[in-house]
C-alpha cells in the first residue's frame, strides 16, 4: 500500500538512496531540508513537495506536517560530522535536540502520523573491542553522540505519550553517492577522482563498520514496513569492520593501480577508538533484511560514477 512518507534531511546522502528505493514503490514523497550539507539535485522531488526549511523553526514544522498529512515520519536531518558538531557544539545541539522536538511534538499533533523513525548514531557507544548489540552500555565520547542519545530519550517519551510506532535505528558509518561530508570514504574518493594516486589521509589504524545506503535505504523500509514493531532500537551496519588501509586497497582493487598513503597531521585525530562494529542480528531476525552491498562492489560504483 501507498504511504505519504515526509522525509525530514531527504536531500542528503542517506535520504537520497531511501528516497530512490521508497520511489520503486510508488509512494508520496516529501522532503524538509534546508541544503545545509543536502543537494536538492540529489533527488527527484517535485517542488510543490520539497520544503527548504529548517527543523528548528517550531512553528513552521507544526504547519507543514499537519499541510502534508504524512502516514509516515523518517527523521534524518540533523549535523553528523562529529569535527563540526565538536567545533559547534551550540549549533549541534540546537539542531539535534530542539529541531528533534520541534519534528516529534508536529507529528504528535498531526492525526494521520502512524510512524516515525528515528536516525540515531553507533556514536552512542562507548568504545569496545566486540561488536556491539542494542544492549551494550551507552555512553556518548562526543557532542553528536550526547545529543542523538537526548533525541533516543525523546523518542522513547514522544512513543509512551503519543502511542505512536517508532523505531529507533543506530547508523554505522555510511557510505555511497552524494556524500557531501569530508567523511573518509568520499575523502579518498575526492582525491582519487581528482587523479591523485599519491593521498593525504590522517588515522590509519581505527577500524569502522562501512555500510552502502542503498543497504541502509532498505533496512529502514523494512523496518518502517514491520507492522508489529510499537517501539525498538535497531543496530545498522554491515556487520564487517574496515580499517583505512582496507578501504585504500579496496580502491586499489577497484583501480587496479597502486595507491601511495601520505599521512598529514593536521587530519590526524589525537583520540580515535580504535574499533566500532555492529552487531545486525536483531535487525535481520525481525525483519529478514541481509547486506547486499559488497566494500567492493559500493567503492566500484563512486569511483565509475563521481558524486553528482
Amino acid at each position: 500500500m501507498t504511504k505519504r512518507i515526509l522525509i525530514t534531511g531527504g536531500a542528503g546522502f542517506i535520504g537520497s538512496a531511501l528516497i530512490k528505493h521508497l520511489q520503486e514503490h510508488d509512494h508520496s514523497i516529501f522532503v524538509i531540508d534546508n541544503l545545509s550539507f543536502g543537494n536538492k539535485a540529489f533527488v527527484a522531488i517535485p517542488d510543490d513537495r520539497f520544503f527548504e526549511e529548517d527543523i528548528r523553526d517550531r512553528n513552521r514544522m507544526f504547519e507543514l506536517i499537519e499541510q502534508i498529512q504524512p502516514d509516515w515520519v523518517i527523521h534524518l536531518a540533523a549535523i553528523h560530522f562529529i569535527p563540526y558538531c565538536n567545533q559547534h557544539p551550540f549549533e549541534s545541539s540546537n539542531i539535534n535536540v530542539q529541531g528533534t522536538i520541534n519534528v516529534l511534538d508536529a507529528c504528535k499533533q498531526t492525526k494521520s502520523v502512524n510512524k516515525v523513525f528515528f536516525a540515531s548514531t553507533a556514536a552512542v557507544y562507548p568504545i569496545y573491542n566486540e561488536a556491539v548489540t542494542e544492549q551494550h552500555e551507552l555512553n556518548p565520547l562526543d557532542i553528536y553522540g550526547l545529543s542523538k542519545l537526548v533525541g533516543e530519550k525523546l523518542c522513547s517519551e514522544f512513543h509512551l505519550d503519543s502511542g505512536i510506532s517508532t523505531v529507533i535505528c543506530r547508523f554505522f558509518n555510511a557510505f555511497g553517492p552524494n556524500e557531501t561530508n569530508p567523511h573518509l570514504i568520499p575523502e579518498i574518493q575526492d582525491q582519487i577522482n581528482a587523479g591523485k594516486r599519491t593521498i593525504n589521509l590522517g588515522n590509519l589504524e581505527p577500524k569502522r563498520d562501512f555500510i552502502h545506503t542503498y543497504d541502509m535505504a532498505r533496512a529502514v523500509i523494512a523496518l518502517m514496513e514491520t507492522a508489529d514493531i510499537r517501539y525498538d532500537v535497531f543496530n545498522l551496519g554491515r556487520g564487517i569492520e574496515y580499517s583505512v588501509t582496507d578501504i585504500v586497497e579496496a580502491f586499489e582493487r577497484q583501480l587496479e593501480e597502486k595507491i601511495t598513503i601520505e599521512q598529514e597531521a593536521s587530519r590526524i585525530r589525537k583520540t580515535d577508538r580504535m574499533h566500532l562494529l555492529a552487531d545486525v542480528s536483531k535487525l535481520k531476525k525481525t525483519t529478514g533484511w541481509e547486506p547486499q552491498w559488497s566494500i567492493d562492489e559500493g567503492i566500484k560504483t563512486l569511483i565509475h560514477q563521481p558524486q553528482t
